[in-house]
């Protein structure tokens, strides 16, 4: 069972470290991924060995406070990030107010001797020199004591991890600007013993070194970048709060005739919906009446409006541009796309990567390291000699500095603002895991129909030693009963022919081979040619020939062969141009099929794929993968049916196309929405651009610690001098972390050129409109006719629309395309 917490408290990725450990440690917990940035956790675990009491009460025990979420969730953390950026930004005004007074005052004579401002005469008679020393440290205290007041929370978290064992980043902010103040305090009673003994000497020595200023500038800095942080941290999940703004709050339905308007939530299956011009479709359904052009856009990514009618589904979250029409209620609640959508998307952005185990680790121990690293730099520059001042403000820099939040926001900012952008563009990435996996695959294998093809099938010819109506009603009689793609053409060319169908007795699949049955008591087979081979059926090679590139389906008797239908598939018009951008990749493409090696040659010679793995059974396709990877290949398979599912789990990355099966989708690790392999290369570069941001993060990230916190304990002192204040310090860890989430957004400018490239492909095409083409013999003729023209580059014909469209990357002379088919025996009626 898999169940999402709200988390209270985390404050960084130590945070998230300690509440994923304690929750680990229970029997039962099975997997636990804690988001930082959205303050959640996924727990998957055995409901019989441990339940959500369990679960709350060890992340309790921790040090931070859970909850179940509930149905509201989204709107409760929207809600709820809303008031912390909005509280803090009120914190960070408060602390500002009140620090460039304190700063003023304790360094007034500083800013006279660096900028020669003139020193007011109050300041003088009040807080200049020894004798004001009292009025001068506690003035300072005074204006310490409200930005200490509102970034009380600081010293809570912190203290509270730290008597926990998990102390965490507030834990070494309030130790640092803690033990300021702290000195400060005592340095105030070292002041009043001075003044009292008259020891002018004491006095003068702590009345230059209070630090008041630097825990006022720690805690405001330190506000100031978490405000920054915030708002940037706010903006990652930009996608899923669009995607869960196209649901609309409100839907009309019709109930006994009447229009009554309800809540999305109350929508019930089966309910009739009626949809308005500019209205957002609030469930998935089908259109039970009217017609419209349907913008879906925000869940595709395709800009074209696609037109719907009677029977079309529509999908929820997509806006009805124009037309009135109403619409079944199919799937509502958690089980509509949009739903479905928006969980993969806060699934996968709450996943880790293998790329972030390193920064877990070090965030694991850090803040332990670093307060070890701090009392060890105080302890040592004591014992050589140096004042407590210099060491004490060593301890607080080292404090300070380091950023466990950088290496802590490196990957998950990453990863949430790259699944958020790939939802964008239509392609849904189910873990972090996919996401990286996509970049390091070098060889992807295609499904052919479906995938490649359009998955279109319809007959384009039919040989046969009978009746052409005998053997329709034969073979649709043995093929209604399966449920393979090749059976739909069948059928839906009997249906044209309006041809009855016969009952047939003891019908059997035979998975990878074919059909059979018995018609009128005479048992008949119907399949491929491995089929007819094993039945010791003998084929015509000339018959063969005449099919040309078409997937056959034989059907004979026990004795003889009695016919054989053609079908063909159309290309998909990305295919060729998304293989070729996959090899210049560098990625080897791979094209596999249950068809024959003519049909696939044929495809693959068009697309440009010349590795073809032909005429391989179904439960044979996950070998094919096996083969590939134990040749140290990163696998891709991209694919539709439910016959891919063993190949999409087995292979490195299991992609599927959105129109594809439940299983196939099921199975998969990567959903395609639009059926476009495109959405493959988009994929991929998606996914090198991500892994290039996390591993840019992660570099500064330890770069910024591994410098920063050596200066600050001042390794460099000796050698160059360099000594850090506390102050700058705090500036430094508070921009640090800002760097990280401000650079893992430019994810959001990705864009690929593809729709453009895409757009000069589709114009680089002609559609021939031809009379005179009645079969496959004479779709052929033209096919050959067009192809010898110079300037054509692909041509795909359709008996069924009497067209040929053609592709072509030069000027193109529609009088040679004229006279081409003329020559052939046909007659253009239109070029556009």
């Amino acid at each position: 069972m898999k169940e999402k917490f709200d988390i209270l408290g985390m404050t960084c990725s130590s945070c998230s470290s300690h509440v994923e450990r304690a929750v680990r440690k229970l029997s039962g917990v099975k997997n636990v991924s804690v988001n930082l940035l959205s303050n959640y956790m996924l727990v998957e675990y055995d409901e019989k060995r441990v339940n959500t009491k369990d679960i709350i009460k060890s992340v309790e025990d921790a040090g931070y406070g859970a909850s179940v979420q509930n149905d509201k969730r989204v709107k409760k953390a929207k809600k709820s990030v809303e008031e912390n950026i909005k509280s803090m930004k009120k914190r960070l005004i408060i602390s500002i107010c009140f620090l460039i007074p304190l700063m003023y005052l304790a360094m007034y004579h500083m800013f006279h001797e660096w900028f020669g401002l003139p020193i007011p005469q109050f300041m003088t008679n009040f807080f200049h020199g020894s004798k004001n020393a009292i009025t001068f440290s506690l003035s300072q205290f005074l204006l310490l004591l409200p930005i200490l007041y509102v970034n009380r929370n600081y010293f809570i978290s912190g203290f509270k991890k730290l008597f926990h064992g998990s102390p965490n980043m507030d834990s070494l902010i309030a130790l640092g600007s803690g033990a300021a103040t702290i000195y400060g305090i005592f340095a105030i009673y070292m002041i009043g013993i001075g003044l009292g003994n008259h020891n002018i000497e004491l006095v003068e020595k702590y009345r230059m070194d209070i630090y008041f200023e630097s825990a006022g500038t720690i805690l405001t800095l330190i506000t100031l970048g978490k405000y920054l942080e915030a708002k940037s941290k706010s903006k990652t999940n930009s996608a899923i709060e669009k995607l869960i703004n196209l649901a609309p709050k409100n839907a009309i339905l019709i109930r006994n005739g009447k229009e009554i308007e309800v809540e999305v939530k109350d929508i019930l299956v089966g309910d009739i919906i009626l949809i308005k011009p500019g209205s957002n479709i609030p469930v998935d359904g089908v259109l039970t009446e009217g017609s419209s052009s349907i913008d879906e856009s925000a869940i595709t990514g395709e800009s074209i409006p696609v037109d719907k009618s009677v029977g079309d589904n529509v999908i929820s979250g997509t806006i009805n541009q124009n037309g009135y029409f109403k619409m079944k209620a199919v799937r509502v609640g958690d089980d509509t796309t949009l739903s479905q959508i928006i969980k993969l998307v806060e699934e996968a952005g709450s996943s880790k990567a293998p790329i972030s185990k390193l920064a877990d680790k070090v965030s694991a121990i850090f803040v332990p390291a670093v307060i070890l690293i701090a009392i060890s730099s105080t302890i040592i520059w004591l014992l050589l000699g140096q004042s407590f001042e210099f060491a004490l403000t060593t301890g607080i820099a080292v404090l300070v500095i380091s950023c466990p939040c950088a290496l802590g926001l490196a990957t998950p900012v990453a990863i949430m603002v790259g699944t958020g952008k790939a939802a964008e563009n239509g392609i849904l990435i189910k873990s972090a895991e996919s996401l990286e996996m996509l970049h390091q695959v070098d060889a992807i294998l295609l499904d052919k129909t479906g995938t490649i093809t359009e998955g279109k099938l319809r007959v384009e010819d039919i040989f046969t030693t009978m009746d052409q109506e005998e053997f329709l009603r034969i073979s649709g009689s043995l093929e209604k009963n399966s449920e393979h793609p090749l059976s739909n053409a069948i059928l839906k060319k009997i249906k044209e022919e309006k041809i009855s169908l016969s009952q047939v007795d003891d019908f059997e699949v035979i998975p990878g081979r074919g059909v059979k049955g018995k018609i009128d008591g005479i048992c008949y087979y119907g399949g491929n040619i491995k089929w007819m081979n094993e039945n010791n059926i003998t084929i015509d090679d000339s018959i063969m020939r005449k099919s040309n590139s078409n997937t056959l389906l034989y059907f004979s008797n026990e004795k003889s062969l009695i016919g054989i239908i053609a079908v063909s598939d159309t290309i998909k018009d990305t295919s060729k141009y998304a293989v070729e951008k996959l090899m210049e990749m560098g990625i080897d493409v791979y094209m596999i099929t249950g068809d024959n090696s003519a049909v696939a040659n044929s495809i693959g010679k068009k697309v440009g794929i010349k590795n073809i793995i032909s005429e391989v059974l179904p439960q044979n396709k996950e070998e094919e993968v096996r083969k590939l990877q134990n040749k140290g290949k990163k696998v891709a398979f991209v694919g539709d049916g439910i016959n891919d599912s063993p190949a999409l789990v087995s292979s490195d990355v299991g992609i599927a196309i959105g129109n594809g099966t439940d299983i196939a989708i099921e199975s998969a690790d990567v959903i395609l929405v639009k059926n476009t392999l495109l959405d493959v290369v988009t994929g991929i570069h998606l996914s090198k651009a991500v892994i290039r941001n996390i591993k840019m993060n992660l570099f500064w990230a330890f770069i910024y610690n591994i410098i920063g916190i050596p200066i600050a304990a001042g390794v460099f002192y000796f050698s160059f001098g360099l000594k850090l204040n506390p102050m700058i310090g705090a500036a430094a860890m508070s921009l640090s972390s800002v760097c990280v989430v401000t650079n893992a957004l430019r994810l959001k400018r990705f864009k690929t050129n593809f729709k453009e490239e895409k757009n000069v492909m589709m114009e680089n095409q002609k559609e021939i409109y031809i009379d005179g083409m009645q079969c496959n013999h004479c779709k052929m003729s033209v096919e050959k006719a067009l192809g010898s023209l110079e300037f054509v580059e692909r041509v795909e014909v359709s008996l069924e629309d009497k067209k040929a469209i053609i592709s072509y990357k030069k000027d193109v002379d529609n009088e040679k395309i004229v006279k081409a088919i003329e020559d052939a025996g046909f007659v253009v009626k239109d070029i556009k």
